[in-house]
């Protein structure tokens, strides 16, 4: 088994490097995020940082504050370790909220804006945050999870809040009154977010976080078993960050380009690809809150003419029936980046036709932060390929054995570098279970890789579902189904779908004779948020098992 870093002459994708793109990232640094912020605004200034809803934030903006957030974090009481959890789509508050804990020393817990009260309990258990931020939108869910939590302080925030003034009363006026986007709740201790970035009072001063300090708790389905949390450090998304900035900033030609941010930033992708990446890089990011909303987002497409887009196939496949899309200028378009599932050829074909321009795919996962792989810019892409391996990135196809196979043959995808995680929290076995010897991270995917270093996803050794991107792992979907008395078993399977890719299909034996789908359905929506929820549900009278009586996923896709 390969213990020592390759040589030159096993990285054979080196030479389709752009010109200036080194093999390794330069010596570590002690840089934390928070360095980073301030290193951006010192370079970009009162240039335009992040776009949402008719209001913009300059990176002086940006790194005012969150400075401002931080301290007020820590005339809270909150000390460095401490967890922090955001629940919001793509605002302005967002990027504010991520940097200013960062710069208290605070982890941050990303909640997708979608879980249902029994997600957001699982993981508030599992973190422990001493402080929450919350869109109003789902501030409910959150009150009923707030009793006997370690949750201590609430921040409750509208989307307007960090607009101009009459644009903020307006905006938010429309979604609470007008649209009736906020649901009744009580928090009556909750801090208004505007609060949080006024001037603190008194002299609060910040720590000094350090590069291997955890930067977040991301959760993920993971690759051996249950959702859990990537324990990810400041250094992991800073090196992830230049890795893939560095490879994909080739494709632009102007010094601050416009970039759309189609994928929420509480997705480790874009987190790191548009809040890092490109804000380091000096762009513009757009947020889009809303990208279902496919007229509004096209309307903004239209009005930003973006250099790029970092998107998920499904949203391409989604722009591409829109009729408004199709008649864009794309004249300023050069690069268009999709993550969280594989870019489906149909999907890439159109685009191609549509916008003039490649849509490029990429390889990653929540315990690399995310990027390992990408299709560099400067080349035609090698469709149905995963792309090279980023700078500073080590791949191997491994068997069973964990012995490396020679070029072609598909085995394991294992991975090593500096944007691998540390650990998972609190789960030493699931921890010692993802990685071999050397700091080799086991991905859990099947792969080949070819002479020239290009990658190849062929099959998936987990056996977790991607559905638009999202991880979700079937035995949170059969443990759900369980908890309802009529089941008596359940056995939960990926199935592919045109439009998301995959969806869960569920495997049910019933307790009670009389139990329906639509009772099964009606329970799992108490439970799990949307696109965990199974797209069939269907009835059998025993399940596939082995001797010991464990489900088996692998028989169920013949039932």
């Amino acid at each position: 088994m390969s213990e020592t870093p390759p040589s030159t002459h096993d990285r054979p994708w080196l030479r389709f490097y752009a010109e200036g793109i080194a093999a390794d990232l330069g010596d570590p640094t002690d840089e934390s995020i928070g360095d980073m912020v301030r290193r951006a605004a010192r370079l970009h200034g009162d240039r335009p940082a992040f776009s949402n809803l008719g209001g913009t934030l300059s990176f002086t903006d940006i790194e005012r504050l969150s400075d401002r957030f931080a301290k007020n974090l820590v005339a809270l009481g909150l000390e460095p370790g401490d967890r922090i959890a955001l629940q919001m789509p793509n605002l302005l508050q967002y990027p504010v909220a991520i940097f200013g804990a960062l710069k208290a020393g605070l982890a941050v817990v990303n909640i997708n804006p979608l879980y249902t009260e029994a997600e957001i309990r699982r993981v508030v258990e599992d973190a422990k945050p001493r402080a929450f931020v919350v869109l109003g939108m789902f501030a409910d869910k959150l009150e009923r999870v707030l009793p006997g939590s370690s949750i201590e302080h609430v921040i409750l925030t509208r989307p307007g809040d960090l607009l101009p003034g009459p644009r903020r009363t307006l905006v938010n006026f429309v979604a609470r009154r007008i649209k009736r986007m906020e649901p009744p709740f009580s928090l009556p201790n909750a801090i208004p977010y505007r609060h949080m970035v006024a001037e603190p009072t008194g002299h609060p001063q910040l720590p000094t976080p350090h590069a291997d300090d955890i930067a977040f708790l991301q959760y993920t389905g993971g690759t051996t078993g249950g959702p859990k949390a990537a324990v990810l450090t400041h250094r992991n998304l800073l090196a992830n960050q230049e890795q893939i900035v560095g490879l994909i900033g080739t494709a632009f030609h102007e010094p601050n380009p416009v970039v759309i941010a189609a994928l929420p930033m509480y997705h480790v992708f874009s987190l790191t690809v548009n809040c890092f990446g490109l804000f380091m890089f000096g762009a513009e990011t757009v947020l889009i809150t809303n990208p279902r909303d496919l007229d509004d987002f096209v309307a903004t497409l239209r009005k930003t003419r973006p250099n790029g887009i970092i998107l998920v196939s499904t949203l391409a496949g989604g722009l591409l029936e829109n009729e408004g899309f199709r008649g864009l200028d794309f004249s300023r378009l050069e690069i268009a980046l999709a993550g969280g599932m594989a870019v489906r050829t149909a999907v890439a074909d159109r685009w191609k036709e549509v916008t003039g321009i490649p849509i490029l795919e990429g390889y990653g996962l929540t315990e690399t932060s995310p990027v390992v792989s990408v299709n560099p810019p400067h080349l035609p892409p090698r469709l149905g390929t995963i792309g090279i391996p980023l700078p500073s990135t080590e791949v191997e196809i491994r068997d069973e054995d964990g012995n490396r196979l020679p070029t072609g043959e598909a085995g394991e995808l294992v991975v090593r570098g500096p944007q691998v995680m540390r650990e998972y929290w609190n789960r030493p076995d699931a921890t010692a279970e993802i990685f071999a010897d050397g700091g080799w991270l086991r991905t859990g995917d099947i792969a080949t890789i070819d002479e020239d270093g290009y990658l190849t996803i062929v099959d998936r050794k987990k056996e977790m579902i991607v559905v638009s991107g999202f991880n979700v792992y079937p035995s949170e979907i059969e443990d759900a189904a369980m908890l309802h008395p009529g089941v008596l078993e359940a056995g939960c399977i990926g199935i592919p779908n045109e439009h998301s890719g995959e969806v869960p299909k569920l495997f049910v034996v019933r307790r009670d004779a009389s139990l329906t789908e639509d009772e099964v359905r009606a329970h799992l929506k108490t439970q799990l948020t949307g696109y965990k929820r199974p797209r069939e549900i269907v009835f059998r009278d025993e399940l596939p098992k082995s001797n010991v009586g464990k489900v088996l996923r692998k028989d169920l896709k013949d039932l």
